[in-house]
């Protein structure tokens, strides 16, 4: 990996960084893991800021910030493109997310990750709170963070 990539954050669903990230989770979420179009496009998608991640000109992973008030955002729809996993991109993503949240305020974040993930969150300092719950069939457990 070098340093050729490049964080774009949006809150405009009709841009071109929105469709590279309703690309990638397509590809991640629905395609690889089956989860229905209509679990993963929700309600939110106009109320959050969403961030690709970019090498070069390659959307390569993605996530979205929403606001729930107090200084604490929740993360979600983290997805790294399968052909980039396990070189870093994931923890670039996620201070990238961890900076902009910084930026507007924030002080703690949270997630509900998958609990296959559970080993890259806890490796960026995330902790695990409370007990396991499912999303689009998926278990998860939900993660937090000060910053």
């Amino acid at each position: 990996m070098d340093n050729s990539y490049k964080a774009e954050w949006t809150t405009d669903t009709t841009s071109d960084t929105y469709k590279d990230a309703l690309k990638i989770r397509q590809d991640v979420f629905v395609t690889e893991q089956g989860v229905s179009i209509e679990d993963e496009i929700d309600d939110l998608e106009d109320q959050t800021i969403h961030v690709v991640l970019y090498d070069e000109h390659d959307p390569i992973a993605t996530a979205r910030v929403y606001d729930l008030g107090a200084g604490t955002y929740k993360v979600q729809r983290v997805a790294v493109q399968k052909k980039v996993r396990k070189q870093g991109y994931g923890a670039i993503l996620m201070t990238e997310v961890e900076k902009k949240v910084a930026e507007l305020g924030g002080r703690k974040i949270t997630l509900g990750a998958q609990n296959t993930a559970i080993p890259f969150y806890e490796r960026i300092a995330y902790t695990i709170e409370g007990t396991e719950f499912m999303d689009a069939g998926i278990p998860h457990h939900t993660m937090t963070k000060l910053i």
